[in-house]
């Protein structure tokens, strides 16, 4: 089945698109969509015709410029047909939103697809494709073979044993190549694609008009050029409502398992060109260190990598009929179902009244802004649920995979951008594992207290009241299976409501089967980290204090570190209160787990005390009893309140953070970039620096954008989240098992120390360094912070460490 299933992908990818009906209700074939339908098949001809011919010219004019030795595009306008140009370009034509996209973004884009075809065509020029077939049908041979062999081997080992070289792989062009020959391409569409006058006059004219227009608009404070379709153009889609969407290959989860990564350039898609590491487009100092790695030193992240792709996927079909339902009538806000054009609130009166005030013009031009802005981001949010929900309809039959990279951090992602695990609490909720696990003697239990942990509701409660809170609802969980839209609606009112909503579906089969433990469940369970960069750096720290309030520590009850600040922050605001402090009077009662949770759970990553005050702010605002004039004030007072509780709570943590903030900074200014090796392997360099300007001139604009120069097995079914762990609900305690005992691993290593070592080599010796700038920086990096007393073995005892 699998070899059907490889053939499938390779012709997707082959064909470098994927069509897929759209889910948006279908109109009525009435005479007027009927004809609309006609106009816009004989416009497409004729653009088509009219695009190679423009497309032909082109290539002429470029080729004429490179034999006259000039800068040309001709070697790249050679790579595709013109009819395969003229296809992309009608492609991205129909994608456009009303409102525009920018020239520079559409540029690389169209540049970064020719790029991709290209790839794709070259390895089929070749013997390539039958030799990746050969190679992968014997890769499955030896997977299926593998619980009969004496060694395990991992699917990297076995792709690489059996020893087919792999072919050289193609060098990403430059980004200015990228932009310029999108630019061009653009330009050939703008000029060329034109429909009748009458379509926008109504009346009868033979005048051609541009279907796509050259503006300019202000987006955040700067002046760009966007490309934005006609209306008349967009009246006539609307009117035609052509039910069909295209996507690109690797914008899709693919058909049969990913290629095993074995190298920072394969793995993944089988034709499709994949990055390891995402990064900036131009930027080539990420993919450098790879290379020059020793192979087995990343064989842990690809191998990681590798193991996420694995995971079979399938569609929650049930969840997917009511979210249907309710998408194509009105939508509905409420519940992460966005709604549609039609519920976008109407701007006032396009002209403005004659002897209207100034205050009253200005109140009415604020007015038609906030409702352009509205039915702008309505518009966005409706065309990613219309992709998710499209794809997953055109998958609910089928098993699928989703290959896995990582950024520079070494964060997991899935490629597929549209539909994945990684979304809303709705994209969620659509997706379950393929395969199935029984639930077996405590499946049911860790079931019940996912959807407790779902609807947020004993967050400080421990597991045995969540079991016994799910026992209490169960009518309510039962009548959320069987009557969702219709019933007493409980799940509606979880955090998460569409994986509540699941998650009752799949206990009320549960609970009605049988025997429970025997009833084979699809549903992944989740095991979420504890405010997870804190934990980390408490256990780097070995701060007992600090452990102890991010569960590091066994205990009856969860710690609720957020809560834990808000108390400390609340403990200096009545002592400011009591020495007369007026801010800290005013904010008496309002302070909050939920003022403070965003700051402190994103101080670990280096948020400023600027950034941590617009966060403070944006929830004082939230506060409609809160007095609005004393805002700014208290937001400054609180982040300060914050910082110093951290201090307070986790002395050893901000030791650590003060050592690497300093250090980095001394790195900086010797004038190379931070850079290090994660304890996986990885290595790391942090791509701020400063960007080169580059122009291309010519044309219907000069485009200026920046290119970042560089500087000088325990067998269950995992995937993750970032520091949300998901697995079948039979094998949580195997899942919450090994996640303890690989944190205790990682942190037993002397890792502050291992870093100081690395950064003291690549940044304090060798011939090219300045003495006189490196004495205070190998001083910093020599002044590795002490660490605390906390015993690492308590993790593997703590309940509430992942929970």
């Amino acid at each position: 089945m699998l070899k059907s299933l490889f053939q499938e992908q390779l012709s997707v990818e082959m064909a470098t698109t994927v069509t897929v009906a759209s889910v948006e209700k279908a109109p009525s074939l009435t005479k007027e969509v009927l004809q609309a339908r006609k106009t816009l098949q004989g416009l497409r001809i004729r653009w088509e015709a009219d695009l190679c011919q423009v497309l032909r010219e082109t290539k002429a004019n470029e080729a004429h410029a490179a034999r006259e030795g000039r800068p040309s595009l001709f070697p790249y306008l050679c790579l595709l047909s013109e009819g395969e140009f003229a296809g992309l370009l009608l492609q991205t034509l129909q994608a456009l939103p009303p409102q525009g996209e920018s020239l520079l973004s559409l540029a690389q884009q169209l540049g970064l697809r020719i790029f991709n075809r290209h790839v794709v065509q070259r390895k089929q020029l070749g013997d390539e494709v039958r030799a990746l077939e050969r190679r992968y049908f014997e890769y499955l041979r030896l997977l299926a073979s593998d619980s009969r062999v004496v060694v395990s081997r991992l699917p990297r080992q076995h792709w690489e044993a059996l020893g087919a070289p792999e072919v050289p792989h193609e060098q990403p062009w430059p980004l200015p190549v990228v932009v310029q020959l999108g630019k061009q391409l653009a330009e050939v569409l703008v000029q060329t694609v034109k429909m009748p006058g009458r379509l926008a006059e109504r009346q009868d004219s033979c005048k051609l008009i541009p279907v796509l227009y050259h503006v300019y608009s202000f987006r955040s404070f700067r002046q760009i050029g966007i490309l934005k379709p006609h209306p008349a153009f967009m009246q006539l889609l609307a009117t035609a409502a052509e039910r069909t969407m295209t996507f690109e290959a690797a914008e899709v989860p693919m058909l049969c398992p990913p290629l095993p990564w074995t190298s920072p350039h394969s793995g993944a898609f089988l034709l499709s060109p994949t990055k390891l590491m995402r990064s900036m487009e131009g930027t080539t100092q990420h993919q450098r260190l790879l290379e020059a790695c020793p192979p087995t030193q990343l064989h842990g992240a690809l191998d990681a990598l590798t193991q996420l792709g694995n995971c079979a996927w399938r569609v929650n079909g049930r969840v997917l009929d009511l979210v249907l339902k309710l998408f194509t009538e009105k939508g509905c806000p409420r519940l992460g179902v966005p709604a549609p054009p039609s519920e976008a609130p109407r701007p006032p009166q396009s002209r403005l009244p004659r002897g209207a005030s100034p205050e009253h013009k200005a109140e009415l031009r604020r007015e038609l802004a906030r409702c352009l802005k509205v039915a702008r981001e309505m518009h966005s949010l409706r065309t990613d649920a219309l992709y998710r929900l499209s794809l997953a309809q055109h998958l609910r039959h089928r098993v699928f995979w989703l290959p896995h990279n990582m950024d520079f951090r070494g964060r997991t992602y899935p490629c597929p951008p549209h539909f994945n695990h990684l979304g809303s609490d709705l994209a969620r909720s659509l997706l379950e594992f393929a395969q199935g696990r029984p639930l077996g003697p405590h499946g049911l239990d860790w079931l019940k207290v996912h959807l407790v942990n779902l609807t947020g509701l004993k967050k400080r409660e421990s597991l045995q009241a969540r079991l016994a809170f799910a026992d209490e609802v169960m009518k309510d969980i039962l009548d959320s299976a069987d009557r969702p839209l219709m019933g007493r609606k409980w799940w509606m009112e979880a955090d998460e409501p569409w994986q509540a909503l699941a998650c009752c579906m799949e206990i009320a089969q549960a609970v009605r089967a049988g025997d429970p433990a025997t009833h084979v469940s699809h549903f992944p369970v989740h095991q979420d980290g504890s405010c997870n960069g804190l934990q980390h750096y408490a256990a780097l720290g070995r701060d007992s204090v600090g452990a102890a309030s991010v569960n590091l520590v066994p205990s009856d009850l969860p710690q609720d570190v957020y809560s834990g600040v808000a108390t400390q922050v609340e403990v200096f605001r009545r002592q400011d209160a009591e020495r007369g402090v007026q801010v800290a009077q005013v904010l008496e009662g309002f302070i909050s787990r939920k003022v403070v949770k965003q700051t402190v759970m994103t101080v670990v990553y280096g948020v400023t005390r600027y950034g941590g005050r617009l966060q403070i702010e944006k929830r004082l605002r939230e506060l409609s009893d809160f007095p609005q004039e004393f805002v700014w004030e208290a937001s400054h007072y609180l982040v300060r309140q914050v910082f110093n509780s951290l201090q307070e709570m986790f002395s050893g943590t901000r030791a650590i953070q003060h050592w690497l903030a300093e250090s980095a900074r001394l790195i900086a200014r010797t004038g190379s970039a931070v850079e290090w090796v994660t304890p996986l392997g990885i290595p790391v360099i942090q791509p701020y620096h400063q960007d080169a300007k580059v122009l291309i001139n010519g044309g219907i604009q000069s485009l200026t954008f920046s290119n970042s120069g560089d500087t000088s097995q325990k067998g269950l079914t995992f995937v993750s989240v970032h520091d949300c762990f998901w697995t079948h609900a039979a094998d949580v305690p195997v899942m919450n098992q090994v996640c303890r005992e690989q944190f205790v691993r990682l942190h037993s290593q002397p890792i502050l120390h291992d870093l100081s070592r690395f950064l003291v080599e690549r940044f304090c010796s060798g011939p090219r360094v300045k003495k006189v700038r490196v004495a205070r920086l190998l001083d910093m990096l020599l002044s590795v912070p002490k660490t605390g007393a906390f015993n690492l073995e308590q993790v593997k005892h703590s309940t509430y460490f992942f929970s």
